[in-house]
């Protein structure tokens, strides 16, 4: 019988639905099942674990699990309590779930920078991180320990700032806070814990590994196809975000402009099309990449 690669992700919320999207890219069809505790994979030999967030450090240092997705605050978070999960490894960047844990305060408070800090209590759902961002830098302050609403804590008397996970900075607008520094830019890692590997698990483990990548290479990458005019092909091929060597082919009854095809690597903005416009490409189409192989 084959042994199956287990496989820890956040049972729902926005990790979750990231974790879902990106094995679905990645190729890995699942079997229905009422059990909400685990997901079967119908054409690898993968097992889902379906838990909470702040429990996958702990799935995957145990060994209950080999493979885990989870938040890099999370993780950092539960490493900074526990040397065993201090050691596992991430494998690589997954790149969604975007967030940034930031340091806030009132905005017409005493609290505008690091310094004024020292001396002062800051509520977090984040002890750990807090307390070493703080520590490496000189300040003493105290850690209120709080399980959620801490954007309210300075209303309420309870300290003086947050430390708080921020995405799009509303909540901490809506609670008249501002963001003064950052502790950590986090997003969605794969993990795995080192040491000793099962050599059964190993082939799985390194396919999904490439399929990952390649999915996250993908999202990143676009397609470029543009007329260009012959003279101003280097101005061009200039203008094109990470694109090594495009491919230039003539177009039939033109001797002074030429196709160019080009996969770029770095994220095409309009500002990019504009420049490519000015240097005098014309029908420019920018596609998505469905798949990678890298």
């Amino acid at each position: 019988m084959t042994a199956r690669l287990k496989l820890a992700v956040q049972k729902k919320g926005r990790l979750a639905e990231g974790g879902f999207d990106l094995l679905r890219r990645a190729g890995v069809k699942l079997a229905y099942a009422r059990d909400e505790l685990t997901r079967r994979a119908e054409n690898l030999p993968l097992d889902l674990m379906l838990i909470r967030d702040d429990d996958i450090p702990n799935f995957v240092a145990s060994g209950a699990c080999e493979f885990g997705i989870v938040g890099e605050n999370v993780l950092k978070e539960a490493a900074a309590r526990s040397p065993r999960i201090a050691g596992l490894e991430t494998v690589m960047a997954l790149g969604f779930a975007k967030c940034a844990l930031k340091l806030a305060a009132p905005k017409d408070g005493p609290v505008r920078a690091l310094a004024d800090l020292q001396g002062r209590a800051v509520a977090t759902t984040y002890p750990g991180l807090t307390e070493a961002f703080l520590s490496a830098r000189g300040i003493t302050a105290e850690i209120v320990e709080m399980g959620g609403s801490v954007e309210v804590a300075p209303r309420m008397n309870i300290a003086d700032a947050i430390c708080d996970l921020v995405s799009t900075g509303a909540t901490l607008e809506a609670n008249g806070l501002t963001a003064f520094e950052t502790v950590l830019e986090s997003e969605a890692v794969l993990v795995r814990a080192p040491g000793a590997r099962a050599p059964e698990i190993e082939e799985t483990a390194a396919l999904l590994s490439e399929r990952f990548t390649g999915v996250i290479a993908s999202r990143q990458t676009k397609y470029i196809m543009l007329n260009a005019p012959t003279a101003r092909l280097d101005e061009i091929r200039a203008a094109l975000p990470g694109a090594d060597a495009p491919t230039v082919a003539p177009v039939v009854g033109r001797d002074d402009v030429v196709a160019v095809h080009a996969v770029c690597t770095e994220e095409v903005f309009w500002h990019t099309l504009e420049a490519l416009k000015a240097a005098g490409a014309r029908s420019i189409l920018v596609l998505p990449i469905e798949k990678m192989m890298p």
